[in-house]
């Protein structure tokens, strides 16, 4: 095991375990859940020098597929993002997420490689309740339903603006949230990646004056667009390859972005093409202004006359009478009519990836309630 800089342990549920303990480890730890034995055996193998790791994608636009990331890669993305962020050795980082999946093992690796304090805990809706009141964070990843309900307590709310950095993704951002985000002190950003590009490549500031409506890449990073207006992406953090990915961006420069959204989500109505992921955008606010707290999506149904007809699916059960009638004049009067839904299911669970991102496909639209709008 190589020597780090900055501490040698790190607080696994509030464990204390010496890295000396860790890269020892053969299996002999008492474990409580398969996040601690991930979390423990990641950092076995980082600490005893693995150089290449078998990760799986999340499975969100498609069957979760094993990909080979070097150590070199991991590094890289560790040493970027403490640059952009200005992490330090001695930092305190809370890592909440799944660590089988890239965006919580690059916490690990970015706590090993910067000499950060770590505090590990279980992922949950509210991290924060598993930290004692004067427990000191600097910087955390979070996933959007973590930062609502952390958003959601008073108490955590202030913490929040202790740290130096937080970084959300793995899921869009919704329009209640970004309200509340302009409310916190701290830096909070939105991510850009996936695992191919070893987590994020590029980062979004969601509040304060530096807040941005685009993303701006890592210096390293090259970016252009292939022929259908998609990001393409090239780096160290791709092993050089050149990573063609299905957003649609507006490039604004060689290192900043908007996004559009996924190609595959874009509906072809009356000969119309129209963004399901900006319509969402535009939901979302609806939603937000109606007090309608539950979470949606875009979809589309075979139409004879249209080719395809934009349906609205929501979660849960049916809606109050009085409250589906304002919701349904509400979308009329503030959408365009080729982007208006046509009728409105609801799925009482929407399925879900294994890191919580909401699935589109898979839903039987004939034995669920349907409203026509």
């Amino acid at each position: 095991m190589r020597d780090f800089s900055g501490p040698a342990f790190l607080r696994l549920n509030n464990k204390r375990i010496t890295y000396e303990e860790i890269a020892n480890h053969q299996g002999d730890f008492k474990v409580k859940d398969s996040f601690e034995q991930a979390t423990l055996n990641f950092a076995r193998d980082w600490l005893n020098g693995q150089n290449t790791f078998v990760i799986h994608t999340s499975g969100s636009t498609g069957s979760p597929k094993p990909i080979q990331i070097t150590r070199s890669q991991m590094i890289a993305s560790a040493q970027m993002t403490a640059s952009a962020l200005n992490l330090t050795t001695g930092n305190t980082s809370l890592i909440c997420l799944n660590t089988e999946y890239i965006a919580g093992m690059m916490m690990l690796v970015r706590g090993f490689e910067m000499g950060l304090q770590m505090i590990v805990v279980s992922p949950s809706s509210n991290p924060f309740e598993h930290l004692t009141h004067d427990t000191k964070i600097d910087f955390t990843a979070l996933v959007p339903l973590q930062l609502q309900t952390v958003l959601s307590g008073s108490d955590n709310a202030s913490k929040l603006n202790e740290l130096k950095a937080i970084i959300v993704g793995g899921a869009p951002i919704n329009y209640g949230l970004q309200k509340q985000i302009t409310k916190v002190k701290a830096p909070i950003y939105a991510t850009y990646g996936m695992t191919e590009t070893v987590s994020h490549i590029a980062l979004k500031r969601l509040n304060g004056p530096e807040a941005s409506n685009r993303y701006t890449a890592f210096e390293e990073v090259q970016l252009s667009q292939d022929h259908r207006g998609c990001l393409t992406i090239q780096s160290v953090l791709t092993n050089n390859e050149k990573v063609v990915t299905n957003d649609l961006v507006e490039l604004m420069n060689s290192h900043e972005f908007k996004w559009l959204g996924r190609a595959d989500h874009v509906i072809n109505t009356g000969g119309i093409k129209v963004s399901s992921d900006l319509l969402e955008s535009k939901i979302e606010e609806i939603f937000y202004e109606q007090k309608l707290n539950r979470r949606s999506f875009i979809s589309k149904l075979d139409d004879e006359r249209l080719g395809q007809k934009i349906i609205l699916v929501i979660e849960g059960g049916r809606l109050s009478e009085a409250v589906e009638n304002g919701l349904k004049d509400a979308l009329r009067d503030r959408l365009q009519k080729y982007e208006c839904p046509k009728a409105m299911y609801f799925v009482p669970k929407f399925h879900e990836t294994n890191t919580g991102k909401v699935l589109r496909s898979g839903y039987d639209f004939d034995l669920l309630g349907k409203q026509t709008i």
